[in-house]
């Protein structure tokens, strides 16, 4: 991907998103020189946003968030009171943690009221969870900073539960958190809890010199085809097509439905990774030269990422259309089999 097009994003109206971002991200070419990186992990309003790239001039502050009207809404405040400094990413916290940074990358972190998540179904959707905290750690530089915040007691004890047992951080308290940290700028959310006598539990951590866990950036892979030969039709194809899943360790893939076209079948996807939630679209060409052969591909629309995820979506479709029929057949393919264990 061409980094020259995120070269002033703020002038030219770019929305920067972690899946039209290069994987890993080189800043450099984003902020236009190169200094250490601040990472807050969902900015709301943006005021403590605000407060980190004033009080830090000497950095660059990358702010995430998943909610386009804070997202908007921040941009224009950032834009009128012209911090160059800062750049705003629509994301979540365990898709930009594994894909956009690289280890030891990142000099601070702060964590402001997360989602507590309460319902038990929904635990997997919290931000404090051992997979995401070991990636974290290994995205901080060596005396890098990890501050956290929350006003919910049950997500407080969990977290220093959680951070206790991180042998690569150490605690700035003597308490497993405080009640107050003097100097610290409030959001407005946390302005609401003091008001309405929720305490808040504030926790400070320093990266140490112990080895993080091993953790490769998350780059993405060959976008992939798959070719094959059918007597079938694609209206054939078509009529046969069922609904089906595939769940394997925490990997979840959903065919929902097809589509016909005059020489395509569109087939809607949904792939859940660990680090990232994918809807895309598999298309099978019928091909006009040889109307035997089939190209089963990956459609561009909406910025898809070639994850392993979606590797194992194109392979397991093609073992679908493989077993449609005795002679069918894969003539070639990109699928990274050794990832997968392609099954066309």
């Amino acid at each position: 991907m061409n980094s020259s097009r995120f070269e002033d994003p703020i002038e030219a109206g770019e929305k920067l998103n972690s899946r039209s971002l290069p994987w890993p991200t080189d800043w450099r070419p984003l902020f236009g020189t190169e200094r250490p990186l601040i990472l807050e992990i969902g900015f709301g309003y943006g005021h403590y946003l605000v407060h980190l790239a004033r009080t830090y001039p000497d950095h660059h502050v990358i702010g995430l968030e998943i909610s386009n009207r804070c997202l908007s809404k921040v941009e224009r405040w950032v834009k009128r009171a012209h911090l160059s400094s800062v750049r705003l990413i629509h994301s979540t916290a365990e898709t930009a943690l594994a894909h956009l940074f690289t280890p030891a990358s990142l000099t601070q972190v702060h964590i402001n009221f997360p989602d507590p998540w309460f319902k038990s179904r929904h635990e997997h959707r919290r931000l404090m969870q051992r997979d995401t905290l070991d990636v974290l750690v290994n995205r901080l530089a060596p005396d890098g900073l990890l501050y956290l915040a929350t006003d919910i007691s049950e997500y407080a004890e969990m977290s220093a539960e959680l951070l206790a047992e991180t042998p690569g951080l150490d605690n700035l308290y003597e308490t497993p958190w405080v009640h107050q940290m003097p100097g610290r700028v409030m959001t407005k959310y946390e302005r609401k809890a003091i008001a309405e006598g929720r305490p808040c539990y504030y926790f400070a951590y320093r990266r140490n010199q112990q080895p993080a866990h091993v953790i490769v950036e998350g780059r993405e892979l060959i976008m992939p085809h798959v070719v094959l030969e059918t007597p079938l039709s694609l209206e054939m194809l078509y009529e046969r097509f069922q609904p089906f899943e595939y769940n394997e360790n925490e990997m979840h893939i959903h065919f929902m439905q097809v589509f016909r076209g005059d020489h395509s079948l569109l087939f809607e996807v949904f792939v859940k990774e660990v680090t990232i939630e994918q809807r895309v679209a598999l298309v099978l060409l019928q091909r006009q030269d040889h109307p035997t052969e089939l190209t089963l591909q990956l459609s561009t629309l909406g910025y898809p990422r070639p994850t392993i995820g979606i590797h194992k979506a194109v392979s397991l479709l093609s073992k679908w259309l493989v077993d449609s029929h005795p002679e069918t057949r894969v003539i070639k393919h990109t699928v990274q089999s050794e990832l997968v264990n392609f099954v066309g």
